[in-house]
């Protein structure tokens, strides 16, 4: 009871310190009422942070743009660096040139057009960094018109206390919380360049891209429309990604390893293991789900182990594969390893395109009995077979 009762009594005084006279405190409430703009502007910056993480180049170029042409000539020079000619001219016509290579996709042979996918997936990545530079300044505008107001008011450095006012501790707060916001709504948004990559039809491409520009335009038409509406929806576009979180991280990973080794023609530096190897999970296994990434070895015992960390820091995982005839599958872009059942080879791993032409390596490591041909070669094969094939003699 003395316990509660000293804390009690030092949380009060606190309180007396803090607001030391009623007409203080009554004068910073009115005010605070009085500006309206604090609300508007946290809703503003939540569609801002939405909209830049779904497409951070074209978010950030087309505000930079917008804010330099809405204020005055002589006030320009103070703009911050993403609302700068140089900066937002340059990234409004990359976007040109991906919308443009998007437009002509039905006609550009797949062939053709993955190599600037995989370069766009990359330019996405780096799209995302520099655009991060934009989230803070943007969080940091919310409390930016309280400063004339509140700080002088509130500010406790009068108080016998450090310098910290109003919007100092709204910056504490908005800042991490946008970083976020904008963190997650991006992971799920750069699934579509990871799922354009894997995808063999243009179609596809088209419609995914397409989905993702629409969801971009209903974020700045809803902000357009009421500020209030634009923060409901940008809220709820967070927090579906938000669910989607985990599913995302894992496709991403997915994407950027196959991309990475695509281009830079990792298959010509790697060898396999003897203790054990990368890959990707094709299906849940154990409590692996799809597309966890992690290294399968075999143990002294025969058996056939996964070692895997969700979100690839968290403390490791160790799930034992079921005894069966396991073969490598040999596929034109990735390989696969199958589990044979039967007339059916469901694919339980996907190797990463590093792995490409050190089937039979993998296959003598592992004690796998067979490598066959899947996919384009499987179907190259049966062509093959089927015309070329010399007929029996009687």
């Amino acid at each position: 009871m003395k316990r509660w009762f000293r804390g009690l009594l030092i949380c009060s005084l606190i309180v007396a310190w803090l607001i030391p006279a009623e007409g203080l405190a009554a004068a910073a409430v009115e005010d605070f009422k009085k500006d309206t703009s604090v609300g508007v502007r946290a809703a503003e910056s939540l569609s801002q942070v939405t909209g830049i993480a779904i497409s951070p180049l074209l978010g950030v170029g087309a505000m930079g743009a917008y804010k330099y042409y809405r204020t005055k000539p002589e006030d320009r020079g103070r703009l911050s660096w993403y609302a700068q000619p140089w900066f937002w001219t340059v990234a409004l016509t990359i976007v040109g040139v991906c919308l443009l290579k998007d437009s002509l996709g039905p006609a550009i042979p797949t062939s053709l057009k993955k190599p600037f996918d995989v370069l766009e997936l990359f330019e996405n990545k780096a799209s995302a960094i520099i655009a991060t530079g934009a989230i803070i300044p943007i969080a940091a505008e919310v409390f930016e018109q309280l400063k004339p107001n509140l700080s002088s008011q509130l500010d406790l450095a009068g108080l016998h206390f450090a310098a910290v006012g109003l919007h100092s501790l709204g910056d504490v707060i908005m800042i991490p919380l946008a970083l976020v916001i904008y963190a997650v709504v991006w992971l799920v948004s750069h699934t579509i360049n990871v799922l354009v990559l894997v995808s063999p039809f243009t179609t596809v491409d088209t419609v995914l891209k397409s989905f993702r520009t629409t969801v971009l335009a209903s974020v700045v038409g809803t902000q357009f429309l009421d500020e209030r509406l634009g923060a409901a929806w940008a809220l709820i576009i967070f927090l579906l990604c938000l669910l989607l979180a985990p599913w995302a991280f894992r496709t991403v990973v997915f994407g950027t390893v196959f991309a990475w080794d695509i281009l830079t023609f990792r298959r010509m530096r790697f060898s396999p293991s003897p203790s054990g190897n990368w890959m990707f999970t094709a299906q849940k296994i154990g409590q692996a789900p799809h597309r966890a990434f992690g290294i399968l070895s075999r143990k002294t015992d025969g058996n056939l182990v996964f070692s895997w960390r969700p979100w690839l820091i968290l403390p490791a995982r160790m799930e034992i594969l079921p005894p069966g005839q396991y073969v490598i599958g040999r596929g034109l872009i990735h390989s696969e390893i199958l589990r044979v059942e039967g007339e059916h080879a469901p694919d339980i791993f996907n190797l990463p395109p590093r792995c490409n032409q050190h089937e039979d390596a993998l296959a003598a490591l592992y004690q796998f009995t067979e490598v066959r041909p899947i996919g384009l070669r499987a179907a190259w094969a049966w062509l093959k077979e089927l015309f070329l094939a010399r007929p029996a003699l009687a």
